[in-house]
C-alpha cells in the first residue's frame, strides 16, 4: 500500500455486537456494542469489551450503555464516539488519509435512520461511506451468488433484529425485518426466572443461561446453577434451571422470528418460491446459533433451513467482500 492510498474498512454495526473489516487483512475488531460513559458531561470512558464488563456494574457516575437499539442508533452522539474509536483502532489515529467506510444497515430502516448512519460515520473521520442491506452483506457473506437469476432467502438473526430476505438479482426482493432477536430472548429468560422463582438476574448471566442450556427444540435434558437476587429478601440466591424451562421461557420469542420467516415466504414471487424450497433457507447472525433453531424453523416453515459457516461473522465479511469489489457490487449499495 502506498503511503496515500485510503484504506477501506466495512463495519457490522450490531446491536450486541460490532465487527470491523479490514480490506486486505479481514476481521481485525469484534467487540460489544457498550459504550461507557460519564453521568455528568457524557465523556467516553470505555468501549467494547471494556464497557462490557461494566455492565450493570458501574460506580454512580459512570454509565455502561448500548447505542443501537433493535438494529438502529438509538444514541446518535455516542454511537458517533464509538464509530470514531473503531475507526482510531483499525487505521491508527493519523488521520492523513481518512479511510473508505462501507456501514452495513437493517433493510426496514427508514431514510432518516441511513442518514444518521452517513452522517455519524462521515463525523467519526470516513473519506467516504457505503451503505449495504445487511441482508445482502449477510448473504454474500455466507457465499451465496447473490448476483443469479434464482432466489435465495437469508435470515439474518442478530441482537437486536431478525432479517428475513429473499434475494434475487443482486437485490432484496421480499423483505421483513422484526426487532426480535437475541435480546429479546435473553429478556423472556429472564422474565420467567422472576416470575417462575421470585429470582432477578442480570442481563449477563440471562446471556450466559440462552448459550449454555437454552434450546429451541428439547432433546437431551440439560441444566444449570443461576445465581441473582431473592426479589422479596433482597438477599442472592441460587437456583437450578433447565433447558426444558428455557425452551417455556423462549418459545413466544422463536415465534415472532419465525413469524418474520413466515411473512417473507407468504410474500415471495411464485417462481423464486421454488427456487428457495430447492434450496433452503440460510441462516446466519449470532441468534442462528442457538441450539436447534435450525430445526424448529424447518419444522414450522416446511423448507430445510441450514447454518452458514462463520454465522457470526456473515455481515461483516460480506460488507468486506463488496467494499473490495465494489465495482461488482455497485448496484446493491448507496454512498455519500
Amino acid at each position: 500500500m502506498g503511503m496515500f492510498t485510503s484504506k477501506r474498512i466495512g463495519i457490522d454495526l450490531g446491536t450486541a455486537n460490532s465487527l470491523v473489516w479490514l480490506a486486505g487483512e479481514g476481521v481485525v475488531l469484534n467487540e460489544p456494542t457498550v459504550v461507557a460513559v460519564t453521568a455528568d458531561d457524557s465523556r467516553v470512558v470505555a468501549v467494547g469489551n471494556e464497557a462490557k464488563d461494566m455492565l450493570g456494574r458501574t460506580p454512580g457516575n459512570i454509565v455502561a450503555t448500548r447505542p443501537m437499539r433493535d438494529g438502529v442508533i438509538a444514541d446518535y452522539r455516542i454511537t458517533e464516539a464509538m464509530l470514531a474509536y473503531f475507526i482510531d483502532r483499525t487505521v491508527g489515529k493519523n488521520r492523513f488519509s481518512k479511510p473508505e467506510v462501507m456501514i452495513c444497515v437493517p433493510t426496514g430502516c427508514t431514510q432518516v435512520e441511513r442518514r444518521a448512519v452517513m452522517d455519524a460515520t462521515l463525523s467519526a473521520g470516513a473519506k467516504t461511506v457505503y451503505i449495504i442491506e445487511e441482508p445482502l452483506a449477510s448473504a454474500i457473506g455466507a457465499k451465496i451468488p447473490i448476483a443469479q437469476a434464482s432466489g435465495h432467502m437469508i435470515v439474518d438473526i442478530g441482537g437486536g433484529s431478525t432479517e428475513a430476505a429473499v434475494i434475487s438479482l443482486g437485490g432484496v426482493v421480499v423483505h421483513k425485518s422484526a426487532r426480535v432477536a437475541g435480546n429479546k430472548i435473553d429478556e423472556a429468560i429472564a422474565l420467567y426466572v422472576k416470575k417462575t422463582y421470585n429470582l432477578i438476574i442480570g442481563e449477563r448471566m440471562a446471556e450466559t443461561i440462552k448459550m449454555t442450556i437454552a434450546t429451541a427444540v428439547e432433546e437431551e435434558p440439560r441444566s444449570m446453577e443461576v445465581r441473582g437476587r431473592d426479589a422479596v429478601s433482597g438477599m442472592p440466591r441460587m437456583i437450578t434451571l433447565t433447558s426444558a424451562e428455557c425452551v417455556t421461557a423462549i418459545m413466544p420469542v422463536l415465534h415472532q422470528i419465525i413469524g418474520a420467516v413466515k411473512h417473507v415466504l407468504e410474500e415471495t414471487p411464485p417462481e423464486l418460491a421454488a427456487d428457495i424450497i430447492d434450496k433452503g433457507i440460510i441462516m446466519a447472525g449470532g441468534t442462528s446459533t442457538l441450539r436447534n433453531l435450525d430445526k424448529l424453523m424447518t419444522q414450522m416453515t416446511g423448507v430445510v433451513c441450514h447454518v452458514a459457516d462463520d454465522p457470526l461473522l456473515c455481515v461483516v465479511r460480506g460488507t468486506g467482500v463488496a467494499l473490495e469489489n465494489i465495482e461488482l457490487y455497485k448496484r446493491s449499495v448507496s454512498k455519500k
